[in-house]
């Protein structure tokens, strides 16, 4: 096993936001259930709001993201989960991901939105 597989395993995500709160935030109101917000921009590029279903957390192109964000921010990143590409990256790994579901028959795309 590499240490790439090691760290995935033990890849812990805290999502606060998931408790039931009720701050009244507009934001935590518009993410469907099964679904979740993150944040996607490189450096030097304004950061773009997502919301992506929770299963393509166990995507393999999905995965490396999260590497990525895992490698620049740590475990212990606090409020949203930022992933660090660049946005049309972002939007390319979703297109990828969709058209894999769609192919599939997993119609779980409803909810990916800007």
């Amino acid at each position: 096993m590499g240490s790439g597989e090691k760290s995935l395993r033990n890849f812990y995500l805290h999502l606060p936001h998931l408790h039931h709160h009720h701050h009244g935030k507009k934001q935590a109101r518009d993410v469907p259930k099964g679904c979740l917000a993150i944040k996607v921009g490189s450096q030097g590029e304004e950061q773009q709001r997502f919301v992506v279903p929770v299963i393509y957390f166990n995507h393999p192109l999905f995965m490396q993201l999260l590497k990525e964000a895992e490698e620049e921010y740590g475990f212990d990143q606090k409020g949203t989960i930022t992933i660090p590409c660049h946005v049309e990256e972002f939007r390319n790994v979703r297109g990828l991901i969709d058209r894999e579901k769609t192919l599939h028959h997993h119609h779980h795309i409803g909810c990916f939105r800007v």
